[in-house]
């Protein structure tokens, strides 16, 4: 990790650098029992990350065991479901919306394919 830009910058910089290499006509996501998506599948979900996309926000998020720590939300709330990046563990987060603020809920790694997921 390059420490002397912000924490914010970094994510808009990794957010940027999946865009620019995620090709959805060779991407080799693949879901459930091992299903490979098809490309239409990854074109629109390419399109519904980029319109959940919003400014990096800090956000306070529920692990499990109770610990909280500070992450950056990268899409907004869907009513259920949003991305966060957590620095702490260089990835990014699924978390789902509680009445007590965002939880955890154990889907990690790039985000496009955790946004993907759900």
């Amino acid at each position: 990790m390059i420490a002397d830009i912000s924490h914010a910058a970094r994510v808009r910089a990794l957010i940027a650098a999946e865009l620019r290499d995620y090709d959805p006509a060779r991407a080799a996501r693949v879901v459930g029992w091992g299903a490979p998506m098809s490309a239409e599948w990854h074109r629109v979900t390419l399109a519904e990350f980029r319109a959940a996309m919003i400014a990096p926000v800090e956000v306070e998020v529920t692990f499990s065991g109770g610990v909280s720590m500070m992450c950056w939300a990268v899409t907004r709330s869907d009513g259920d479901y949003r991305v966060v990046w957590v620095p702490s563990a260089e990835t990014f987060s699924l978390v789902t919306e509680s009445k007590f603020g965002p939880v955890d809920i154990g889907v990690h790694g790039d985000a496009i394919g955790v946004f993907g997921s759900v």
